[in-house]
């Protein structure tokens, strides 16, 4: 994980460190906090003890490993749906490589990918991916949850929180070898539900504030970032703010980061419960399915267009 330095200030740090149980005043106190953050910034940083520390250190072991694996192996990543697979080799983004695979809170499918990278198996690989992943999904639960209780649509709670299945995401950025600052991941808005992000202990992950200030995300030990995506700020008829962020990499070492990303299933539709459309807050997006946004972005004119989701389903 990251190296033990303060939180940007911008960027509220919320205590996930104890049991906390629906309806107590515990649950109750870091729910008012959740929602404060999703609409004044739409980050937050969780301080989550749910994921052993030796867990976390092996993490950074074992990126470094699998993205030593030669080019050939890695390309084995593939995937028909945009975004999920091995992404890599770009002269538009040459520090960058990605890899990723659905349902990591299951041990089957993190053996599976274990196994696509090295055939006769690896299982302390597997191990590792797995125990930081299913913790991950678990507080994407709980978060999303709170969301829901906190906007009065709590009879919603169980279709919403089955409505999405999970994706863990690596990366490596490739250190510059510079002082100035190169382009490790262009800006851009998460399209998914939820993100809860990690990394080893160099910076890179820049963020946009609501007055348009870019702040660096520093981690601490035990800190995930939670990032709300567009197909939550959709669900919530536009009550949620999606930041603007980006990677920035610079000096001589790599940096490796982790992520679990909570995406819609296919075929479910993204559309605002009725209770949450009113006068003051008027219809902001039409029903749309997932799948079919992320299409779009992947289009050369999706690249290009500076709001997407508003502009292909925008009210």
């Amino acid at each position: 994980m990251g190296s033990e330095t303060e939180t940007a200030p911008s960027i509220s740090v919320i205590d996930f460190s104890t049991n906390l149980v629906p309806g107590t005043p515990s649950w109750d106190l870091v729910k008012s906090q959740v929602l404060k953050a999703a609409e004044e910034c739409g980050c937050f940083m969780a301080d989550f003890k749910g994921i052993p520390r030796e867990v976390q250190e092996t993490m950074d072991d074992a990126l470094e490993e699998l993205y030593g694996l030669p080019l050939e192996t890695k390309l084995r990543n593939v995937s028909e749906k945009p975004y999920h697979g091995y992404i890599g080799q770009s002269p538009l983004l040459p520090l960058f490589e990605g890899m990723g695979f659905d349902h990591p809170q299951l041990y089957d499918n993190v053996d599976e990918f274990t196994r696509l990278m090295w055939p006769q198996g690896y299982p302390n690989f597997s191990k590792t991916i797995h125990q930081f992943s299913k913790p991950l999904a678990e507080l994407d639960q709980t978060i999303r949850r709170m969301i829901v209780e906190s906007l009065g649509v709590e009879h919603y709670v169980d279709e919403f929180l089955n409505s999405a299945y999970y994706v863990i995401r690596v990366a490596k950025y490739e250190a510059p070898g510079t002082t100035e600052k190169k382009w490790g991941l262009k800006t851009h808005k998460d399209q998914n539900v939820m993100s809860i992000l990690s990394q080893n202990q160099i910076n890179g992950l820049e963020l946009q504030t609501k007055d348009g200030e870019w702040i660096e995300v520093k981690f601490s030990p035990d800190h995930y970032l939670v990032i709300f995506g567009e197909a939550f700020n959709a669900w919530t008829n536009g009550r949620l703010y999606c930041p603007y962020h980006r990677v920035m990499m610079s000096g001589n070492k790599n940096r490796y980061s982790a992520g679990v990303f909570s995406l819609p299933n296919e075929g479910y539709v993204i559309k605002a419960p009725k209770e949450l459309v009113d006068e003051e807050h008027p219809e902001a997006f039409k029903p749309y399915e997932f799948i079919d946004y992320l299409k779009q972005r992947t289009k050369e004119t999706g690249k290009t267009v500076e709001d997407p989701l508003k502009a292909y389903y925008g009210v």
